[in-house]
């Protein structure tokens, strides 16, 4: 099992001073007008990423091999979008995190789907909410948890203080927070009926790994859909998300994968990564392009990025 990084230095050593100031800062952008802060954003995300190079190839990549039949001026325009809703991701965290509930309960929002949530709890099973990383991906869930109790699962943060800050500010929302390292603890809320949110879409060095197509490319992708609802009998219900032109959000629950799990652990996570890349076909600028998606290769095959 991991070592848990918090505990190798206490809150206030120095070594945290970055950690706390990032939160600070994080706090502030969270008081803007969200229209504000989406507007900030737009504007710090090109900047941030002229000055990383490599990121900013990673999303032109990205975008050309997944949409080899778009026009290119398309791409370039989807990618100078990107780069500024990569900005808008932070003001997204900010107010995801630090906003206050009455702001963030003001904020346009349309959620279809919940009686999906609804039957399967009813039926006494749990549900695992799949989605995707989106530039608002934490601001999503928390408006979510406004219609529904929602746990959620994340990666732990390596700076002791914005972890301690970010976990308790998701638990001021989240009905529970599991890192990845907590199985146990998530199968047993899943079990006892509980929904559980996490986002399978990127590459992690950890768990049992296939290469699924995702936009007809091969991407090492963890198996943890198949294994959770395998474990829990959890319905596999899809979370997508995306944010109008105007400020407005929209959530929309898919109805649970039938059959799903089935014998084939591959065959599950391809499902898995059509489903998702379904929520991305309708909104591609707003995904999270800059990651690095098909870095792990197959066997034989060429590096994807230079």
């Amino acid at each position: 099992m991991r070592k848990i990084k918090t505990a190798v230095r206490p809150l206030w050593h120095p070594l945290c001073w970055p950690g706390w100031i990032s939160v600070g800062w994080l706090w502030l952008l969270a008081r803007m007008p969200h229209r504000m802060a989406l507007g900030f954003g737009a504007l710090l995300g090109p900047v941030i990423l002229a000055l990383v190079p490599r990121r900013r190839r990673v999303i032109e990549r990205n975008l050309e091999r997944c949409f080899p039949e778009a026009d290119p001026a398309w791409r370039r325009a989807a990618a100078a979008e990107n780069r500024r809703e990569s900005g808008r991701m932070l003001a997204a965290f900010a107010w995801g995190w630090f906003g206050s509930h009455r702001a963030v309960a003001r904020l346009p929002l349309r959620v279809e789907g919940l009686e999906h949530i609804e039957a399967a709890r009813a039926a006494g099973r749990g549900v695992l909410l799949v989605g995707a990383h989106f530039s608002h991906l934490e601001l999503a869930g928390r408006l979510l948890t406004q219609s529904v109790p929602v746990a959620g699962m994340y990666r732990e943060h390596h700076d002791p203080a914005f972890e301690w800050a970010v976990r308790r500010a998701r638990l001021r929302y989240a009905s529970a927070m599991f890192r990845r390292d907590e199985l146990r603890a998530a199968l047993r809320h899943v079990k006892s009926g509980g929904v559980l949110w996490y986002a399978p879409d990127q590459e992690y060095r950890r768990g049992e790994r296939v290469h699924a197509p995702f936009f007809g490319i091969p991407a090492s992708t963890i198996t943890a859909t198949h294994q959770l609802a395998r474990l829990t009998g959890a319905a596999v219900v899809g979370f997508e998300h995306w944010r109008e032109a105007d400020g407005a959000y929209r959530i929309r629950l898919h109805p649970p994968l039938a059959d799903f799990p089935a014998e084939d652990a591959l065959a599950d996570t391809a499902r898995v990564n059509t489903m998702i890349e379904g929520f991305v076909r309708a909104h591609p600028e707003q995904y999270l392009w800059l990651h690095a998606r098909f870095k792990t290769r197959p066997a034989g095959e060429a590096a994807f990025y230079d």
